[in-house]
């Protein structure tokens, strides 16, 4: 039974509380089932030209990224993220950069191959994902 500040039952305030404190709990359930789900789509690496345009293959990677993301997964795309940190010019960095990507791969779900021209370094996330045995799925045109 609620209580007022002076110790007395109050069952008006009490009942007020109780439905405020129902429906916080079941906005706070739906909140966490959403992001629950957020967090647990199937994570899909993004396999798409890099080197050559890079401003171009960039755009369209991110392009892929939302198509990704708009068929309900979530998109791993280590060519966005790397070049960023890392100076593709040195051997010993752009080694460092492949690994990542392919430690990335390694925790996906699922591999796309987007467009219908394919790199070296594409083929060699397209290798790793066979041979870890990642369901590829290839793409030649995201619709817009």
């Amino acid at each position: 039974m609620f209580k007022n500040s002076e110790g007395y039952s109050d069952p008006t305030a009490g009942l007020a509380m109780s439905r405020i404190m129902k429906e916080y709990r079941q906005n706070r359930k739906t909140d966490w089932k959403r992001q629950y789900e957020l967090k647990n789509r199937r994570k899909v690496y993004v396999i798409s030209p890099y080197a050559g345009d890079i401003k171009r293959n960039t755009a369209a990677t991110i392009c892929y990224c939302r198509y990704v993301i708009d068929f309900g997964a979530m998109p791993v795309a280590s060519h966005l993220l790397y070049p960023q940190i890392l100076d593709d010019r040195s051997k010993d960095e752009r080694e460092m950069g492949l690994m990542f990507g392919m430690a990335l791969l390694a925790v996906c779900d699922e591999a796309w191959v987007f467009g219908s021209t394919v790199s070296s370094g594409m083929e060699a996330e397209i290798a790793e994902a066979k041979r870890l045995n990642i369901p590829i799925r290839y793409i030649e045109e995201v619709p817009e």
